[in-house]
Parts: C-alpha cells; sequence; structure tokens
C-alpha cells in the first residue's frame, strides 16, 4: 500500500483507498444463491482489519452495460460501486469476499438489483476486475482486549460475512476472547458457512459459541442443539448475554430500506422493523450501553 503523506499533528492520518486488479482464482459456492469469490492479488502486501469491505464498480463489466444505461437514465444519477464486506481475514494469504444474490421485492426494493446476480452465477475462475479498498468503521478495533473478554455476534443472512471475519481472525491470533454467534435466517439451506462455523465451534470449544436461529423451519431439532425456532428476539439475545454492561456487540444484518420509508411515508403508516430495529430495541431493553455496540446496516 501507498505510503500516507506526513499527517498534520491535531489531525489522525487519513487512509489512501487503493485499486486492486485483481483475479478470481476460485468460487466457492455457499448456498444456493451465495458465492465467495477468492481474489489473487500478485504480490502486494494488503493491509485491512476484519470487517472492512471493498467495492466494485460495475461499469467495468460489458453485460451489464445496457442495464446501467437504463437505470441512469430513470434515475438521473450515475450508478454508485456496491460494497461488499471481506470474508477473508488479514491472516489469510488470498482476499474473499462473499456475495449473496439481491432480489426485487415490490415495495421493499425500488429497482431490480444489477450486481450481484452476475457476481453469484456468471462470474467464473480467471474473471479479471478492478476492486477498491479497503474501509468502513464496522472493525474489530485494535484494542478489544483491553475493553471486554465477551464478544456477541448478533447476525442475519450476509451479515454474517464481516463479523466472520472477525471471529476467525481473533481465534487464528489466540486473543482472549469469547465469542457468542447468534446468526439468524429463513431455513437451514439459507446458512452462510455453516460447515465452518461447526468446524471452528469443534476447534474452539471454549472460545465459539454458535446459535441458529431459523424463522421458517418447523422441526429444527433435527439440526442439533444449538438451533432455535423463530426469529433472532429479545428471549434469544438475554440468554447469551449474562453482562449486559460488560459484552461488546457486532451486529450486522438487514434494515429498513430508503424506499421502505418512502413507500411509508406515501401511505401515512409507519415502515415495519427489519432485523436491525429489531435487535437495536432488544439490546436496549436488556441494557446493553448504546456504546457497546457496534452495527453495520444494508437495506
Amino acid at each position: 500500500m501507498s505510503e500516507n503523506p506526513e499527517p498534520d499533528s491535531a489531525a489522525p492520518p487519513r487512509r489512501r483507498i487503493k485499486k486492486l486488479d485483481v483475479m478470481v482464482s476460485e468460487v466457492i459456492r455457499e448456498t444456493h444463491d451465495s458465492a465467495t469469490l477468492v481474489l489473487f492479488t500478485g504480490n502486494d502486501h494488503l493491509t485491512y482489519k476484519p470487517g472492512h469491505f471493498l467495492t466494485i464498480d460495475p461499469h467495468q463489466f460489458p453485460a451489464l452495460e445496457r442495464f446501467i444505461e437504463y437505470f441512469e437514465e430513470i434515475k438521473g444519477k450515475k450508478e454508485p460501486a456496491r460494497a461488499y464486506s471481506l470474508t477473508s481475514a488479514p491472516h489469510d494469504k488470498h482476499l474473499a469476499i462473499t456475495i449473496k444474490e439481491e432480489y426485487y421485492t415490490s415495495g421493499v426494493t425500488h429497482y431490480p438489483p444489477l450486481l450481484s446476480p452476475l457476481l453469484v452465477w456468471r462470474t467464473q475462475p480467471g474473471t479479471r476486475m478492478e476492486v477498491t479498498g479497503f474501509g468502513g468503521p464496522y472493525v474489530l478495533p485494535d484494542d478489544i482486549e483491553t475493553q471486554t473478554d465477551h464478544l456477541v455476534h448478533i447476525c442475519a443472512g450476509s451479515g454474517i460475512v464481516p463479523n466472520f471475519s472477525m471471529v476467525r481472525h481473533a481465534l487464528s491470533q489466540q486473543m482472549k476472547l469469547r465469542h457468542t454467534l447468534i446468526y439468524g435466517n429463513r431455513t437451514y439451506r439459507d446458512i452462510i458457512f455453516q460447515q465452518a462455523l461447526d468446524d471452528l465451534s469443534r476447534e474452539f470449544p471454549d472460545q465459539l459459541t454458535v446459535v441458529h436461529a431459523l424463522s421458517r423451519e418447523s422441526d429444527v431439532s433435527r439440526y442439533g442443539t444449538n438451533f432455535h425456532r423463530g426469529r433472532v428476539d429479545r428471549s434469544l439475545i438475554a440468554s447469551m448475554i449474562e453482562d449486559p454492561t460488560a459484552v461488546r456487540v457486532f451486529s450486522c444484518g438487514p434494515a429498513i430500506s430508503r424506499w421502505e420509508k418512502m413507500t411509508a411515508k406515501e401511505s401515512g403508516l409507519e415502515p415495519k422493523p427489519r432485523f436491525m430495529e429489531s435487535v437495536t430495541e432488544a439490546l436496549e431493553e436488556i441494557g446493553v450501553p448504546s456504546k457497546n455496540i457496534r452495527s453495520e446496516k444494508y437495506g
């Protein structure tokens, strides 16, 4: 990475965003609608934190050219780059991102998804692209061991990705931290990193506890004792937090979208809370201080 200019003594140093030419070296099918892209970057020394994301500009893909022209015409603005959290951790040899295909849902999403279907279904090993990294405040702090000895990760869907990086990094670096991961999905087949999480739980039984919440499964007992029927709710969260004032919570998942807010306003109704709104309310009710919570939302 390029050296930063000498910072002003009164201001924090600024990170330079770096553009990287990468090649997809492997595509790993995680679930029926998600895939991990392993990215080969050459000999660059990459510096990033667990939880960081990179961005991908859709304009670089010829297959999207006509769609982009249409979207930019009706939106009246340029299509922005899309951000994807890093699955990889700093100790890994290669970068990796995991993408879950987005869907168009009337009243929830304004436009059909543009980039995620291409990345999940049409990207093959050998594909070259440019990515920009690394950024985002949702990261594991360097001094986290001085703040707590218990991290609670509360995720839904593809919100598992940055937290998966955090957990793997902390365990690999032998940090003195205990991790509780509460992971919500609709069904068993929607669980991203299911096998990897099982393997980590067996390897680090004293440091990692994983609890799955499945909202659309009638019988979760067949999957194991760490499966909960229903959504991630206040009761489940409270049962996993012994001391609300001592933990640090990292929560990532879907939140009310801008389009949902606009639609609700036009109808004179309040938008229905989604995962992140429900988790935030539950944490407040059980007494976790807001300063102990870090969150990343998408929608």
